[in-house]
């Protein structure tokens, strides 16, 4: 594909269209994640206990289980994919907006709870929205439209993560959630205004939801698993980036209370400039997509992002220097956006079309398992290990994923499956 034909593609409204979903996507993940352990970090909560509340983050390892209503039952208004999109993205204005009044210092079980709430319903909103994504993008438009998805989704932890945190050293937390709950009225705004996925296919090899309960659930999951090398499939999706996942749950931490940044430096350099890294990542990614295969695309960005994961240690030399920081996020999420645009292009080209939600949503919750229940030991391990050996272990467990790709060609007749 030449560079006016990817050119083109990037500039289409359909770019945009992703630009302004990825955004409602991202928006609720840093709240329960960086966020959330930022303002645990102030309130004098103790580091195994933030290890400990990754756990909240449950629903989206496990939104397969319910994503089989979404593609059976579609709501009484705006069709089957927006009506579930309008649903959730209510239930997540009201719960961000009211979860700040506690005190996570003396009330961290409703903290939790409302946490698991908030998790739910924006893996529900995921579910939806990924969805939406696989139908509505032509098979040569994933890479670019995943890079730009990225760029919305980074945009929105920018909002939730950095300008929360920045806001937090001016405003209280609660007043935080507040405004984070109205700014998710875009993705409502958004919702309104998308068209059928129909209309973004030539052909549209599913126009309506399962005959019943039973068929939306058994027959999406049957019909993977009799693809050849469907177990491979199912572990390399869990492996792919756990070690990247693994260290991300402790950055935060980290770079607080070991390195000694503050909040502000922490919301202008990790989320700020990461963020811009991380779409920059994206992009390139999406670009080199169109021109290489999927299997190249996964072991190159794939060995990139393990990499970038040990590059944390250069702060333990350098200690508190904002250029060290920058040099370290720049590099960390710049392969990270990288690998994530192919990983998403990998689940995107996995779906059946028939059964895309499910399907979608089976896929990514594993990834989430690797990232939740990977999570969990991460502060009980640097207690164990220390800062420098924690790092280099979440470098080494990307090497199982990687060597997976060997049986790629097994795999093969289980991609591009669209009927």
């Amino acid at each position: 594909m030449g560079a006016i034909a990817i050119f083109k593609i990037y500039l289409s409204k359909k770019m945009l269209l992703m630009l302004v979903l990825g955004f409602a996507s991202g928006m609720p993940l840093a709240l329960t994640s960086s966020t959330l352990s930022a303002w645990l970090v102030t309130e004098g909560v103790d580091i195994k206990t933030i290890g400990i509340f990754s756990l909240v983050g449950l629903p989206y390892a496990f939104k397969f289980l319910w994503s089989p209503l979404m593609d059976r039952y579609v709501p009484p208004f705006l069709g089957r994919r927006r009506g579930w999109m309008l649903i959730t993205q209510l239930a997540l204005i009201a719960i961000i907006a009211t979860m700040g009044f506690f005190n996570p210092s003396s009330q961290s079980l409703l903290v939790a709870l409302w946490a698991v709430a908030l998790a739910f319903f924006s893996a529900s909103q995921d579910i939806v929205l990924d969805a939406y994504r696989t139908e509505y993008l032509a098979p040569e438009e994933r890479g670019a439209g995943a890079g730009i998805w990225i760029m919305g989704y980074r945009l929105a932890i920018l909002v939730s993560g950095a300008l929360a945190l920045i806001l937090s050293d001016h405003i209280s937390w609660r007043s935080v959630y507040v405004i984070m709950g109205l700014v998710m009225v875009i993705g409502c705004v958004a919702t309104f205004l998308c068209p059928d996925p129909a209309q973004g296919r030539p052909r549209q090899e599913t126009a309506t939801p399962p005959k019943s309960l039973h068929e939306a659930i058994i027959y999406p999951f049957v019909e993977f698993f009799r693809r050849p090398g469907a177990w491979e499939i199912l572990l390399f999706v869990i492996l792919y980036k756990i070690g990247d996942v693994a260290a991300a749950q402790m950055t935060t931490p980290y770079i607080l209370q070991h390195i000694g940044f503050s909040r502000t430096e922490l919301g202008t350099i990790f989320k700020g400039f990461g963020m811009a890294a991380t779409i920059l990542g994206g992009i390139v990614g999406g670009a080199l997509m169109t021109k290489w295969d999927l299997r190249r695309s996964l072991l190159v960005f794939g060995i990139l992002q393990g990499i970038s994961t040990i590059s944390f240690v250069l702060l333990e030399f350098t200690g508190r220097q904002l250029w060290a920081l920058s040099v370290v996020i720049g590099v960390e999420n710049i392969c990270g956006g990288m690998g994530t645009a192919a990983y998403m292009a990998l689940l995107m080209s996995l779906c059946n079309a028939r059964f895309t939600a499910t399907q979608y949503a089976l896929l990514s919750s594993l990834m989430a398992v690797s990232r939740y229940i990977t999570g969990a030991p991460t502060g009980y391990l640097v207690v164990a290990a220390g800062w420098v050996w924690f790092f280099i272990i979440c470098t080494a467990l990307a090497i199982p994923g990687l060597l997976l790709l060997i049986r790629y060609n097994k795999w093969a007749n289980g991609i591009d499956v669209h009927s």
